[in-house]
């Protein structure tokens, strides 16, 4: 199959084929390498925080408004970036992604405290594009009985990007500093984005050309309500929307804050802090694919959420509570912790993808991603300003993980009876 077998633009009184026609293989491998990369790029950023934020002369705690600048980024993308979905498909917008990232971390090679704002920025902008461009293939693509596993499969992307991010990063930042850190994960980013292009004739044929794209199309009300107005298109979408944001929360702000939290009051060194990093990504990629095999099974995937949140509220109460116990022990309860609290993603929008009409799916799904992506974006900030605060870092984690417990029971009822449904 070759690029002209699909071409851009139809010819006048014909239609371009149907997305759902294309392989699934295809579509999961082209997602999950995004994905990762995505990830990748975006878990570059507390992975260095604690070089970065020094050269810029900013507290080690800062690495909480880094990590909320990159989400403010990802969720800017997400209010108004559908009509580019719509006009150039998901396979050149997240191309697109990857390579905006990249601009930004080339951005924060430059050690100022402006330059790194901004370049968190766009590298959450990058990943923007990910979950409506993936779930707008997948939905369409991937066999229904077997859709929380791919979706799963596909989400498994993220923590593996944060296992690569500390395995590679952090090690290379070491030996070579931080801007050949920097440069490497440049490259990564330039090379997926061109290894996902011969896919593109088969991904974005349902393309909308004459889709308008300029500043009143992407700022205008219509286009900044409708994701949101699609969360009514379901009366359990908000309520497992809820679960989701409070789930980020948690994710955000044990993810943001491991290295630098290790490093400054475990005593472990950077390399240390990011296996442990490292293995609490690792931990969510198997449960991905493990859990989301289990909501296929069970038929009801809103409740094996409920079930990973409270298992993973108590797996970070108990990795912050527990005296130091070594580099060994601290690296098995990150694994554990990861486990549950980084593997629910793909279950949330495989349901938001099953509870949303067809055509709205891509439109939904920023509606309650970006809402969910406020669990990334607020708590982190929340967390620094309470650390500088309290001069604790004990508190915030009990609070995150505290929280999670409280909207786990509150909407388990609701989605106990419509979950299957």
């Amino acid at each position: 199959m070759s690029p002209k077998d699909f071409p851009d633009d139809p010819p006048p009184g014909e239609s371009l084929p149907s997305l759902a026609s294309a392989s699934w293989k295809v579509a999961l491998a082209v997602t999950l390498l995004m994905q990762t990369v995505a990830a990748f790029l975006n878990q570059c950023v507390p992975v260095l925080a604690p070089l970065l934020t020094g050269s810029a002369g900013l507290p080690p705690e800062a690495a909480g408004h880094l990590s909320a600048l990159s989400t403010l980024g990802t969720l800017a993308f997400l209010t108004i970036g559908n009509p580019l979905l719509a006009r150039f498909g998901p396979v050149r917008t997240l191309q697109c992604g990857a390579l905006a990232a990249a601009a930004g971390l080339a951005m924060a090679a430059s050690g100022g405290m402006a330059a790194l704002a901004l370049a968190a920025f766009l590298v959450g902008i990058g990943y923007g594009p990910t979950p409506p461009a993936g779930s707008r293939i997948l939905a369409a693509t991937a066999p229904p009985r077997h859709r929380s596993l791919i979706f799963s499969v596909k989400q498994a992307g993220a923590p593996l990007g944060g296992v690569l991010a500390g395995l590679l990063i952090a090690p290379v930042a070491v030996a070579l500093g931080w801007p050949a850190a920097i440069a490497l994960a440049v490259g990564i980013a330039a090379a997926a984005a061109a290894a996902i292009q011969p896919s593109r004739a088969m991904l974005d044929v349902e393309r909308e050309p004459a889709r308008a794209i300029h500043p009143r199309a992407l700022l205008g009300r219509g286009n900044l309500v409708g994701p949101f107005a699609a969360l009514r298109l379901h009366p359990l979408l908000p309520p497992l929307t809820w679960l989701a944001c409070s789930l980020a929360t948690v994710q955000g702000c044990f993810f943001a804050f491991a290295v630098t939290w290790l490093t400054e009051t475990r005593g472990l060194s950077l390399v240390q802090a990011g296996a442990v990093f490292a293995a609490m990504q690792a931990g969510g990629v198997l449960a991905r694919i493990v859990l989301g095999w289990m909501a296929d099974r069970t038929g009801n995937g809103a409740m094996n959420l409920i079930g990973q949140g409270l298992g993973g509220a108590a797996a970070v109460t108990l990795f912050v509570l527990l005296p130091p116990l070594g580099f060994g022990w601290t690296l098995l309860l990150g694994l554990l912790a990861g486990s549950l609290v980084a593997s629910w993603n793909g279950i949330y929008q495989a349901e938001v993808a099953r509870l949303s009409p067809p055509g709205r799916i891509a439109e939904a799904t920023s509606g309650s991603t970006t809402l969910c992506f406020l669990g990334y974006l607020i708590p982190p900030a929340i967390f620094a300003g309470l650390v500088t605060a309290t001069g604790s870092w004990l508190l915030p984690q009990l609070l995150a993980a505290g929280q999670l417990v409280v909207v786990a029971l509150a909407v388990l009822p609701k989605l106990r009876r419509g979950g299957s449904s």
